[in-house]
């Protein structure tokens, strides 16, 4: 991992310009983290690529706390590391649910800042925003210096239920609030290149255009 400044591959999926002097928290990630990958179907999951239309269907809130849902989380984690992601949410998967699991560390090993929110809402967020370079699993094959810059809450506070049911309150920040946010947009049919400006989603089109070829209206393989 790259401790000066410049563009640094913190995690899978994101990309981030960030002066070492001032976020000295993340050079506890792992010192070499692989690029995402497309790891075909993992236990019983595929990860959806744009434009599948489930990436922008409405998602409802879970109502059953029960093993099955113990059991998704589970699914979308082993996918989400066979990808070497950070983080993924159920529309990702095909499964138009309010449930979004992450570990900031990228590291299956690391489990005890694995995450699972399940029907999340945002209560209060900073005014400030701060931008920085995104990418998505869902769409592959984007150059990283074609990924460009997303603005971000740089802190939320968010109401969610664990798997057993359980309201709990949180405040992210920094690189959790961005995840959150990116996976918490997927709930809400959004994408990152949503917060492109038309300029910079220009500069990436090409490969949207060539994502639609690929995957067409299902955008499964």
């Amino acid at each position: 991992m790259a401790l000066l400044f410049g563009s640094m591959r913190l995690s899978r999926g994101f990309f981030l310009n960030i002066p070492c002097t001032q976020h000295r928290a993340f050079a506890a990630t792992p010192a070499a983290l692989e690029d995402e990958v497309d790891p075909g179907e993992v236990s019983g999951l595929n990860i959806l690529k744009w434009p599948h239309p489930a990436l922008r269907a409405p998602n409802a809130e879970v109502e059953s706390f029960d093993s099955d849902l113990k059991a998704l989380s589970r699914r979308m984690f082993d996918l989400m590391y066979a990808a070497a992601g950070v983080g993924l949410a159920a529309p990702q998967v095909g499964i138009n649910k309010r449930v979004i699991v992450w570990n900031e560390s990228g590291d299956k090993k690391k489990w005890l800042t694995e995450a699972v929110l399940v029907n999340p809402k945002i209560v209060d967020q900073s005014v400030k925003t701060e931008a920085d370079q995104e990418g998505c699993l869902s769409f592959p094959g984007v150059p990283p210096e074609s990924e460009r810059m997303v603005p971000r809450h740089t802190w939320i506070k968010v109401e969610a239920y664990n798997l057993k049911g359980k309201l709990f309150k949180k405040k992210y920040e920094g690189f959790e609030a961005r995840i959150f946010q990116h996976e918490y947009d997927h709930l809400d049919g959004k994408v990152y290149i949503d917060h492109l400006s038309a300029e910079h989603k220009a500069e990436i089109q090409e490969r949207l255009d060539e994502l639609m070829t690929e995957h067409g209206p299902d955008g499964i393989l």
